[in-house]
């Protein structure tokens, strides 16, 4: 078992308002080896735009966890990998149960090998096993699926 643990720290500037339409959304993650991400809520949600927001955080989360897996299975399988780059995109909406959530993830990785092209049936293979052992994947109850792209 892996324990992990960050900070979430929001505090009310001094002379703000606390309405719902305008108390400030703005906070920082902090993470065990002091990187600091500023972060706040969607736009759709009175947050600032620059800054990143929990959702564009559990898309690229999905994305980097596939990726590193399917570094490791082609690093085993003596596959070198010059590139992977993904555009993941994600949907916020309604679930079964009418609450707001992150409904769908489709991952658009590209990745490039050295030497021979790898046929489409062994990268489908190395993506599907990615997929299942992928942990924030695992753990996600949205749809995650992954459409590699040439």
């Amino acid at each position: 078992m892996t324990e992990y643990t960050a900070s979430v720290a929001w505090h009310l500037p001094p002379g703000a308002d606390f309405q719902y339409e305008t108390f400030p959304r703005d906070h920082e993650w902090t993470f065990a080896g002091g990187e600091v991400v500023q972060a706040s809520a969607s736009p759709d949600y009175y947050g600032c735009h620059s800054r990143v927001n929990p959702d564009e955080a559990v898309i690229a989360a999905t994305s980097s966890c596939h990726m590193l897996t399917f570094l490791s299975i082609a690093a085993k399988k003596k596959l070198r990998v010059l590139s992977y780059v993904d555009r993941p995109q994600g949907v916020v909406d309604k679930n079964a149960d009418g609450r707001m959530s992150i409904t769908e993830v489709v991952l658009h990785p590209k990745v490039v090998f050295e030497g021979e092209e790898v046929d489409e049936e062994t990268l489908g293979s190395l993506h599907e096993s990615a997929h299942r052992n992928c942990f924030v994947a695992n753990s996600l109850k949205a749809s995650v699926s992954v459409k590699p792209e040439k």
